[in-house]
């Protein structure tokens, strides 16, 4: 019985284990060169919650590791420097979003 149990606990360890290690892609927008790919590798790295993080510039894409319930944060946090989810923002929030994502090249290109 106690095998079981044991068991049971290691089942539970490894899913949890297995479901922080789900690898997500996000397509994002405006993202322009080196300095832009510095600062999103930046800003993510700053989040404890996941791990692996790449950028292709060429294809415009952020991936990561993760739970799959952090991937909103991820997003939001992308949204927040100015590269929001691909055909997320329009109109005014997809020109002030654009206008981020300069400042954020900036920072990536000094730092």
């Amino acid at each position: 019985m106690a095998d079981a149990a044991w068991n049971s606990v290691l089942a539970g360890i490894v899913k949890k284990d297995a479901e922080m290690k789900t690898t997500m892609q996000i397509e994002i927008e405006n993202l322009k060169c080196g300095g832009c790919e510095r600062s999103i590798l930046k800003g993510l790295g700053a989040m404890d919650e996941i791990s692996d993080i790449m950028v292709n510039q060429k294809e415009q894409w952020v991936q990561f590791a993760g739970s799959e319930s952090i991937r909103p944060k991820v997003a939001d946090k992308l949204r927040s420097m100015g590269y929001p989810e691909k055909g997320s923002l329009t109109g005014l929030d997809a020109g002030l979003a654009n206008a981020k994502s300069f400042v954020s090249c900036v920072i990536g290109r000094v730092s």
